[in-house]
């Protein structure tokens, strides 16, 4: 982990297109400011954990329906 020290106003650059800013610090919580391409996706660390659980589940659920859907369409071949 690379840490770096930054005062109000003061930035860091990530690649050539994505710019942090430190535009206030109030206490014990620090706004930041994001320039990135629009294709880059920015959430917090706690939203995108969220994301990809969501995602994770979305892609078991979709699985167990489609074996389901299997099932089903062979119990209907055997069926006829």
């Amino acid at each position: 982990m690379l840490v770096l020290t930054r005062k109000l106003k003061e930035a860091i650059q990530i690649g050539d297109d994505i710019e942090i800013t430190v535009l206030a610090i109030q206490g014990d919580q620090v706004k930041l400011g994001i320039n990135a391409p629009k294709h880059v996706e920015i959430h917090r660390k706690e939203i995108y954990l969220a994301i990809q659980n969501e995602n994770n589940e979305a892609s078991l659920a979709s699985k167990t329906s489609l074996q389901e859907l299997n099932k089903q369409l062979k119990h209907l071949k055997g069926g006829k």
